[in-house]
């Protein structure tokens, strides 16, 4: 199978996608994640590549949902894409968001 050009295999191929005592809503769910993820990873890779910035920040920039960007965040940093700056940012809601970065 040929992989689309925004597919960031290292981070898709390792993804914990369901367990196996999920309902079968689960598993058909994270069988669709492998449709949108790699394009969340580059939306959100191309917006901090324009600067540090909290998941809402990133959100703004690349159009995805906060909850979408938050969802990606810990599989780029697993995978050692992205790692947090130390500080601490206001987010949209004006509460407190960690800031990340590009590696």
């Amino acid at each position: 199978m040929t992989r689309p050009h925004y597919m960031t295999p290292d981070i898709e191929d390792t993804l914990p996608l369901f367990r196996r005592t999920d309902p079968v809503t689960s598993k058909a769910a994270a069988a669709s994640v492998k449709t949108f993820a790699g394009e969340h990873h580059a939306a959100i890779l191309d917006a901090l590549s324009h600067g540090p910035a909290g998941a809402s920040g990133i959100a703004a920039r690349c159009g995805l949902l906060g909850h979408q960007v938050n969802k990606r965040l810990g599989e780029l940093a697993r995978a050692g894409r992205i790692v947090e700056t130390g500080r601490v940012v206001m987010s949209a809601s004006g509460r407190g968001e960690r800031e990340w970065r590009c590696v």
